[in-house]
């Protein structure tokens, strides 16, 4: 709006007034007065709106609080607390959940929609466990349960009270160890901060061609694997890709090939590393008692032949078939204890003695894989403690069968021989020069874990 001159547009109307009436002159006056008076004001009222939009641009974004959202087990917790735990030995859902302002209906509800995704009767003693409630002194809003490290399950227990399963994002790290046994393999692989299971991975590589049970110092070897991670943690140990042992002047190498028909491991010439049988039905174990034909029994206290191979280890440990076969026998006898018999074909047998108990489903008549669980390391039958005596028939006779020779198996068949020298000369690229400091040395390439860790000393 324009400026006026009020004052000299006043003087040229009172100029124009005086030959007017007395009242007609007042009211015009009146008028005036007013007009005046809200000119006045509407400038004021525009001068403190430029003046508050001025300030207004000055005021910075930062200034305004932002409010950033934390995740944990994929929800939005700010509004919530979290309160954690374990499970308690004989503690059941509804019990817990009563806890939690949680009452049976709902649990009832919750236990049938988990019933194609988890089942209740399996939470387990010692198991962490979160509850995120955004009042105590309210019912709950959610329950997740941890069964491992790779997963959990989530509770709604407000509106539909679904049950859902979720996985963790996994993570691995390629590495490069090596050692020199000085006293064992596990110590070696303890004293090199790597762990038990890593040991079990390697035996799974070499066991058809290194007996682990007799290891001699100065023994040296050198793995590419894979490392598990969840969060930056460690988890476990995925898929050894390449081995090798050196053991006195003969030199052994595993590399991990899958062509989708046989995955497994192979020598440097495209050989199966299986060799038909496992060097021995345990791990994790020593030789207590070799084959021998003039031992002098610890329990009988006289001599008689002792046509197997004894390997010590602590009650429970898994027993292995060391082949693919028919059980033809599970059963007791005051000597053997529980004992079992398989049948691999038709010039080789072999026997597991003094079992705690047999693993599910091992009855005479049931096919076995090499590698399958069939028992548990005890000391029942004439026994002094928990160990197995491994016994090995060749042509219907007990044979010693760690001097035993078995032929090569064939190759892979010419098609997969270009892919699988591809992957061989990456992998011992990777592995790199076969040197052996005394402390373990670690190379890291890290990379989105593509497949499911395999389960420990899984096959």
């Amino acid at each position: 709006m324009k400026n006026v001159d009020i004052r000299e547009s006043f003087k040229r109307l009172k100029s124009d007034l005086f030959p007017l009436s007395w009242k007609t002159r007042l009211s015009i006056l009146a008028l005036l007065i007013g007009m005046l008076l809200f000119f006045s004001q509407t400038t004021q009222s525009g001068n403190q709106l430029q003046a508050s939009l001025s300030a207004a641009e000055k005021v910075e974004l930062g200034s305004f609080p932002v409010r950033i959202p934390i995740l944990k087990y994929g929800l939005v917790v700010n509004d919530f607390q979290i309160l954690e735990n374990e499970i308690q030995p004989n503690q059941f859902l509804a019990d817990l959940l009563q806890q939690y302002k949680v009452y049976y209906p709902t649990v009832e509800q919750l236990v049938k929609n988990a019933k194609d995704v988890f089942d209740v009767r399996q939470l387990r003693a010692d198991k962490p466990f979160a509850i995120l409630t955004q009042d105590t002194s309210q019912q709950a809003d959610y329950f997740i349960y941890e069964p491992n490290v790779y997963e959990y399950i989530i509770f709604h227990l407000k509106g539909g009270l679904e049950v859902t399963r979720k996985e963790r994002e996994m993570v691995t790290k390629t590495k490069v160890t090596q050692g020199i046994i000085t006293s064992s393999l596990w110590n070696a692989m303890v004293e090199n901060g790597t762990s038990f299971e890593l040991a079990s991975k390697m035996e799974d590589a070499l066991q058809w061609s290194i007996d682990f049970h007799h290891l001699l110092k100065g023994d040296r070897f050198r793995l590419l694997y894979e490392e598990n991670l969840i969060d930056g943690q460690p988890v476990g140990v995925g898929q050894v890709q390449a081995a090798y042992f050196r053991q006195l002047d003969n030199e052994y190498f595993a590399i991990y090939f899958d062509n989708d028909k046989d995955p497994g491991y192979y020598d440097l010439e495209g050989r199966p590393m299986n060799k038909g049988f496992l060097k021995a039905p345990v791990k994790y174990t020593r030789i207590s008692s070799r084959y021998n034909r003039n031992r002098f029994h610890p329990i009988l206290k006289r001599r008689r032949p002792h046509l197997g191979t004894d390997y010590a280890a602590p009650y429970g440990t898994p027993i292995y078939s060391v082949g693919n076969g028919v059980v033809t026998k599970a059963s007791y006898t005051k000597g053997n204890g529980n004992y079992v018999k398989i049948k691999h074909n038709n010039t080789y047998q072999t026997q597991y003695l003094h079992m705690q108990k047999f693993a599910k489903g091992i009855r005479p008549g049931v096919q076995v894989k090499q590698g399958q669980v069939i028992g548990y390391v005890g000391s029942t039958g004439l026994a002094t403690g928990p160990h197995v005596c491994f016994r090995f028939w060749k042509n219907g006779r007990q044979v010693n069968h760690l001097r035993l020779k078995f032929p090569p198996p064939a190759p892979l068949p010419e098609k997969d021989l270009p892919a699988f020298f591809k992957v061989r000369d990456a992998r011992l690229q990777e592995l790199g020069n076969i040197e052996h400091p005394k402390k373990v040395k670690v190379v890291e390439r890290t990379q989105i874990l593509e497949k499911d860790i395999q389960p420990f000393m899984g096959k």
